[in-house]
């Protein structure tokens, strides 16, 4: 009797089974969601902030454009006027300034005004500035007389840069009578008066206070003389603390003349 071998039991649907059976198909990954991208979304959010940012921008510049250039609101509307006295009047001032009224502030041309307003022979210097929103500023500096100065029955009244401001009858209290060395049509701008009122500055108080008249002859050519009859040389302008302190010293005896014209070599004389 033969012997029959069985080999392991097969489970249906298992390896081995018949043609009818159906393999089992190995599961689907799950889809991985779709990620957004954030990046161009941010962009375009940056995109259209800096075109509404540079919008803003040119409508404001235009809007204040307008108002400067174009607007009623920004126009000179007052001309205010300080710095004057007896020698000129504000309306003086207004006549020489021709400053436009209602011109937009901005367009006005503050050193053109100024330039027209020191024409005038009393001012010495014109400073105009811009008041915002309608309001321009004009600042004189008078011209101060300093020294008189002898013509014909009379007396003209100079200024520290030989500017002559008017002409009186008599000579004021406190004003030198200027003596001047010089062969010159017009003694405006004039190197000796400069140094003239010059020296006036740099003399002790006490003595400045005693000048009756000053010669000049040139810039390094300048003497003083006193109430008591007395002469200072004092040459040019310049070391005048130290010539003022030499110029103590000697008046503490009486001279007829005192030179502290050299450097170190103060002398009396007289």
């Amino acid at each position: 009797m033969a012997s029959r071998v069985s080999g392991p039991t097969r489970r249906p649907g298992g390896p081995g089974a018949g043609d009818g059976a159906r393999p089992r198909r190995a599961p689907r990954p799950p889809r991985r969601a779709r990620r957004h991208r954030p990046g161009g979304r941010r962009l375009l959010r940056r995109h259209w902030k800096a075109v509404f940012f540079g919008l803003t921008a040119v409508a404001i510049a235009g809007a204040m454009a307008w108002a400067l250039y174009g607007s009623t609101l920004l126009v000179v509307r007052l001309v205010r006027v300080s710095g004057t006295g007896k020698a000129i009047s504000v309306g003086q001032v207004l006549a020489a300034a021709r400053v436009p009224r209602g011109q937009p502030l901005i367009r006005v041309d503050t050193g053109a005004i100024a330039h027209r307003v020191a024409q005038l022979r009393q001012v010495q210097s014109a400073q105009v500035s811009k008041d915002w929103p309608a309001t321009l500023v004009i600042t004189v500096q008078l011209r101060r007389p300093v020294f008189a100065l002898p013509v014909g029955g009379g007396y003209a009244l100079l200024d520290g840069y030989g500017v002559s401001l008017r002409q009186v009858a008599s000579r004021p209290p406190g004003l030198p009578v200027l003596t001047v060395n010089i062969t010159s049509r017009s003694l405006r701008d004039s190197p000796a008066v400069r140094a003239a009122a010059a020296v006036l500055a740099e003399l002790p108080r006490q003595v400045a206070r005693a000048v009756r008249g000053v010669v000049t002859g040139g810039p390094n050519d300048v003497s003083v003389q006193l109430a008591n009859g007395a002469v200072v040389v004092w040459g040019g302008a310049g070391r005048g603390a130290i010539k003022a302190a030499e110029l103590r010293v000697l008046m503490q005896r009486r001279a007829q003349v005192y030179d502290v014209s050299g450097a170190g070599t103060a002398t009396t004389r007289g």
